[in-house]
């Protein structure tokens, strides 16, 4: 069969299969808006209908939520530094990813949420915003999006590239579609050569694949770090010790709870900063945390912790790498259970050593780089992540060799971004001087 007749029977049945599931699609969208009523907003949006004019863009990059629209500021920041008046359009899936967007640059870019991969849907958000360039972030793999890139010879990078041995084994019931769609995109920009490695096995081409670097270790430190230190640390003694709980998901909030019990028995002042991974928890994780008995300060509602709190939550986007900071030891989430991790090097970059779990698939080639450099300690569970913090936070010489570890681990690692800019500057205006 030639390969263009067996890609459109390949696209044909992946469209027929999503079209059956439609409506999970609307039913996904109403079981999330009850969690978190921003999912019940701009439903048209994500089905390729628009309530302003279309006009064509410069760039258009896609990243899923924070954590993409995080790793992607570096280049986004570069590009609006560089190409002035650059009309760059930034889709996201997440309302908390739209609300970061909004955050680091308003009106400086266009944003709507990416359309759902539907044939129909995906040629419509085409039309309305035709692109000249597109900029995929980390593993966003999606057939009809590509596919619809390629027919109207847009190209498409994929930027931070990252595959896991378990997302990889996840892709084989699609790999013969999702191979022919990588031979499409112009270039697969992987994190490292483990990642290029794997997407060479999910079917791209050598030639296509490219180990730049993690463009997580470009992340800026942000100008507003100082000043909340500054301010956390004037509302607490000098001597009371800070632990944080980063990124955490449901299953992990009983365990931080039960760590913090235990720690509190050595220091019954310390205090626990709480940042959960997703908004519609932070209300039950501050109903939690007072159930279990203690008193809780909000970031929002209290601006700065009392002496007389035992936790605090931070339930507003966009402060975590300064709140790291502000913080004796940090515990990062989505490692107790099988999420597969989080940034750990938004605490190394500030000088704060970090603990995890043992479920760091998403990140497992940092993870290893920060355990080799002494910068992290993977506990096997919570009890291990419980004694960990302990011994951290009882040893002032061993928390201060892992901070310098940390951060020379990071500017180490910089140097992805300048990498990434010269792979795509053949398709971009001309620098302003």
């Amino acid at each position: 069969m030639p390969n263009r007749t067996a890609e459109r029977l390949l696209r044909a049945l992946y469209s027929a299969v999503l079209y059956v599931l439609t409506p999970v699609t609307l039913y996904h969208l109403i079981w999330r808006g009850f969690r978190y009523p921003e999912y019940f907003q701009r439903w048209n949006e994500r089905y390729g209908s628009y309530d302003t004019a279309g006009s064509p863009v410069d760039v258009w990059l896609h990243a899923v939520s924070v954590g993409e629209v995080n790793a992607a500021a570096p280049v986004v920041n570069a590009l609006l530094r560089r190409h002035r008046g650059l009309r760059l359009l930034i889709t996201t899936i997440t309302p908390t990813g739209s609300e970061r967007v909004q955050a680091l640059w308003g009106d400086r870019v266009l944003h709507v949420y990416s359309p759902y991969d539907l044939p129909g849907a995906v040629a419509r958000f085409l039309r309305h915003f035709p692109p000249r360039l597109a900029l995929v972030m980390e593993t966003e793999l999606w057939p009809s999006l590509l596919f619809g890139c390629h027919d109207r010879k847009v190209p498409v990078y994929i930027l931070n590239a990252r595959l896991s041995a378990r997302s990889l084994r996840g892709y084989s019931v699609l790999r013969p579609l999702i191979a022919r769609m990588l031979r499409t995109v112009r270039r697969v920009a992987a994190q490292s050569g483990d990642d290029a490695a794997r997407f060479v096995q999910l079917g791209a081409a050598p030639e296509q694949v490219r180990d730049v670097g993690n463009l997580k270790f470009d992340i800026p430190v942000p100008d507003t770090v100082a000043d909340i230190v500054a301010g956390f640390r004037g509302h607490l003694s000098a001597q009371r010790r800070v632990w944080i709980a980063a990124s955490t998901h449901e299953d992990e909030e009983a365990p931080v709870l039960a760590i913090h019990a235990r720690l509190r028995k050595r220091w019954p002042d310390l205090l626990l900063l709480w940042a959960p991974r997703h908004p519609e928890r932070f209300p039950r994780v501050v109903e939690a945390a007072r159930d279990a008995g203690w008193k809780v300060g909000t970031r929002r509602g209290d601006r700065w912790p009392s002496a007389g709190d035992d936790v605090f939550v931070l339930d507003t986007l966009g402060e975590l790498m300064a709140f790291y900071a502000c913080a004796d030891v940090a515990f990062v989430g989505g490692s107790l259970q099988a999420i597969g991790g989080h940034n750990m090097l938004e605490p190394a970059a500030v000088g704060t050593p970090a603990v995890t779990g043992p479920h760091l698939h998403n990140f497992s080639e940092i993870s290893r780089r920060l355990k080799e450099a002494e910068a992290l300690v993977i506990a096997p569970d919570a009890t291990g992540v419980a004694v960990a913090i302990e011994d951290l936070l009882a040893d002032d010489a061993r928390r201060h060799d892992m901070a310098g570890r940390g951060r020379a681990l990071v500017e180490h690692g910089r140097g992805a971004l300048a990498r990434t800019l010269a792979m795509i500057a053949p398709h971009l205006p001309a620098p302003v001087a």
